[in-house]
């Protein structure tokens, strides 16, 4: 028997007797690491794709509105992924590691093509997004199963002084699936007309799934079984139902807690708001370019794929606490600070001309919905307008409707309002571009990229402290015989419902306020809660082995 840094007793007396050799893990973690990279691939790809998916699928009038429900379809996949993690979960620690998350990889394959191959809203009507919902709730299931196996299989093959940095692989080929996502859709649309890609050409990068589909199961099936699974199977000692002995077992509901609001939605809150929320951050309010934004993130990324590493290879070194920890407070003091950086560097003269001539709205009617297809006043279309322009505006209270730009009144006299949202939008920055607000897409020079490429560093490096580790803590946390369960359960309703609604719950906030950085608040108080509940639960120094408490 052996006791971990969580206290639970490990009864697989042969866990550490069976050593894999040093090309054994090597194929263990490139044949783990590219699967996990494939299916986030398959998972990010709607994200990656999300303004096309939205005139496709979710088309409105309301721009807003639009980007809402495609965030809302992101979200759905995430809402389903503890669902995915209770069913896989229980297949993992009954069935085994290995072919539990072949049935994952497959199912996110296929789902994913199938989005690549529905008629468009226009042509089959609400069925379009139905469909799409149907195959993110499929997408949602099979993530659900797959970050457990991977994560475990990897776990119970490494060594334990070596176990952070080997599962930090795992955690890096998360990013590793946004960055091909962005590599395979940038790759396209320079292979295509611009009219191609928007006729069907993006539908490529949705298709593609079925041959990283055959690439990771040619790669999986060439490995074993994990040695933990084998030596429990052999000893008799699967659990009996692993889900409800995931709540039954001595002092695994509080470690589940720590696991839930302690790592999974502080450090998940964190990784979306460097990738997603970045890139729809450049795109919209800062205007950059949409090709040169998905570069940069994505030269952001692989270089942020390397914090990773770095972190998982130190929690080896000083614990899992401490670089989580560190990870939480730098977010919490410098979250806001870099987004600045991140819109100043993007577009200066667009930030300075909001600076010199802000927009206040002032009226007894300004009841702006998000969700409404069409505004119930004059007042509230204006600022749905200046919210799909991704222009920040202050809003006061008033007798009578006025708006006005840097002191001086608008011409909303002459303001189109009852044309389409389209030709409103169109007036709306005629106005407000001779008070030097400028509309066009900008490719921001050398200096400007090196300054967005640091601010996205700085996001990288804070996400990797968090994220790097967790592989390993959350394997050592949980016993063998439930740990498939354990770990999944916290893990996606973590990851499913804090991060998975991040970009609706953000941009609705935006959308609310006018101001492209209130957002940037879900994400701070997620941390901060988080932040406390590490310092608490969390246990310092160096796991001795898989843990049990």
């Amino acid at each position: 028997m052996v006791r971990g840094n969580f206290g639970v007793t490990a009864t697989v007396s042969s866990e550490h007797k069976i050593e894999p050799s040093a090309s054994d893990i090597r194929l263990v973690i490139a044949a783990s690491s590219a699967g996990t990279v494939f299916e986030w691939y398959d998972f990010f790809i709607y994200g990656t794709l999300a303004a096309i998916i939205g005139k496709t699928f979710f088309p409105s009038d309301n721009a807003t509105l639009q980007v809402l429900l495609v965030w809302a379809g992101f979200a759905v996949g995430f809402g389903f992924r503890p669902l995915g993690a209770i069913l896989f979960g229980y297949l993992g620690d009954k069935l085994g590691r290995k072919y539990t998350f072949l049935v994952t990889v497959t199912l996110m394959g296929i789902a994913t093509a199938g989005v690549g191959l529905i008629p468009s809203a226009e042509s089959i009507g609400l069925f379009a997004p139905a469909i799409v919902l149907l195959l993110r709730v499929l997408q949602g299931l099979a993530l659900g199963g797959e970050y457990g196996g991977a994560a475990i299989y990897v776990a119970e093959h490494a060594p334990g002084g070596r176990r952070g940095y080997y599962t930090s692989y795992i955690q890096a080929s998360v990013v590793g699936g946004f960055v091909l996502s962005l590599i395979v859709v940038l790759s396209s649309k320079g292979l295509m007309s611009d009219a191609v890609w928007q006729s069907w050409g993006w539908r490529v990068p949705f298709l593609l799934s079925i041959v990283l589909l055959a690439i990771s199961l040619w790669m999986r099936l060439r490995l074993s079984e994990s040695p933990v699974f084998k030596a429990m199977k052999e000893s008799g000692e699967l659990a009996g139902n692993p889900f409800v002995e995931s709540f039954t077992y001595p002092g695994n509901k509080r470690r589940i807690f720590i696991a839930l609001f302690g790592i999974a939605a502080g450090l998940t809150v964190i990784w979306y708001t460097a990738m997603f929320t970045s890139l729809g951050f450049l795109k919209s309010a800062a205007r950059m370019d949409d090709t040169w934004a998905e570069i940069i993130i994505g030269i952001g990324g692989a270089i942020g794929m390397t914090f990773y590493l770095i972190a998982g290879a130190w929690s080896d070194r000083v614990g899992r606490k401490k670089p989580i920890v560190i990870g939480y407070a730098l977010t919490l003091l410098l979250l806001f600070p870099t987004f600045w950086l991140l819109g100043s560097a993007a577009n200066p003269e667009l930030a300075a001309a909001a600076q010199r001539n802000p927009v206040v709205v002032a009226g007894p009617d300004c009841n702006y919905s998000p969700f409404a297809s069409e505004q119930s006043s004059n007042c509230a279309r204006l600022l749905s307008d200046l919210s799909a322009s991704g222009i920040s505006y202050q809003l006061d209270t008033a007798p009578s409707f006025t708006a006005t730009v840097g002191g001086a009144p608008m011409a909303i006299a002459t303001y189109p309002w009852t044309e389409k949202a389209a030709v409103r939008i169109k007036a709306l920055q005629a106005d407000l571009s001779a008070h030097g607000y400028d509309f066009a897409k900008v490719k921001p020079s050398a200096g400007r990229l090196a300054l967005v490429l640091v601010a996205l560093a700085l996001l990288m490096a804070m996400s990797g402290a968090t994220y790097g580790p967790v592989a390993a803590l959350l394997s050592e946390m949980f016993p063998p015989r439930i740990r498939y369960s354990s770990m999944s359960i916290p893990y996606h309703l973590g990851t499913g419902y804090f991060g998975g609604f991040l970009p609706l719950i953000s941009s609705y906030i935006v959308a609310r306020t006018g101001d492209p950085y209130a957002g940037l608040w879900y994400t701070w108080v997620v941390v901060l809660v988080a932040f406390l509940v590490a310092i608490w639960g969390l246990k310092p120094g160096l796991a001795t082995d898989f843990a049990d408490d």
